[in-house]
């Protein structure tokens, strides 16, 4: 992915105001991200923690989305699977909402999926971040490259289903 600035990610959001994109947090060191390694960047609000925003390219046009994260008690945290990246976690997965683009998200309509919860799905495919004493990543045959293509197949057809407001 290549780098981008403050004013190109408020910009591309899609499903939130012009308003509500120019008054979000975006990180202030946009420079020192690792952009060759992402296919997505993804962080969380350090302001409003039930916030994360999530910014991706597809056919050459940048999306960004709001997403919202659900409470939920510390007693509910589980074993998962993001969907986006296919990595388990014990408690690391979070299930994220997005409102929908256009008419559909002004009435309320979003789509949601589960996503690792620090937003560094393309560094857990690369291997570049570890689960640490998590539960560890599965034994696939599939390579680096087929792992990136895969997820960004997942992140592609839900930053999709934002966008058109397919169920």
């Amino acid at each position: 992915m290549k780098p981008l600035t403050d004013s190109e990610i408020r910009a591309a959001f899609v499903n939130c105001s012009k308003g509500e994109a120019k008054r979000l947090h975006v990180p202030r060191d946009l420079a020192q991200r690792p952009w060759d390694d992402l296919d997505y960047f993804g962080w969380r609000d350090p302001q409003a923690p039930d916030r994360a925003y999530l910014v991706t390219v597809i056919d050459d046009r940048t999306y960004a989305l709001v997403l919202r994260r659900p409470s939920t008690a510390s007693w509910q945290t589980r074993r998962g699977m993001c969907s986006i990246c296919l990595t388990p976690h014990s408690g690391g997965v979070a299930l994220m909402v997005a409102p929908r683009a256009g008419k559909a998200g002004k009435v309320g309509n979003s789509v949601g999926t589960y996503l690792c919860e620090d937003l560094a799905c393309p560094l857990y495919v690369r291997g570049k971040k570890d689960l640490g004493s998590d539960v560890g990543r599965m034994r696939e045959s599939l390579t680096v490259e087929e792992k990136v293509a895969r997820m960004r197949a997942n992140l592609d057809e839900f930053v999709g289903r934002v966008l058109t407001g397919e169920a």
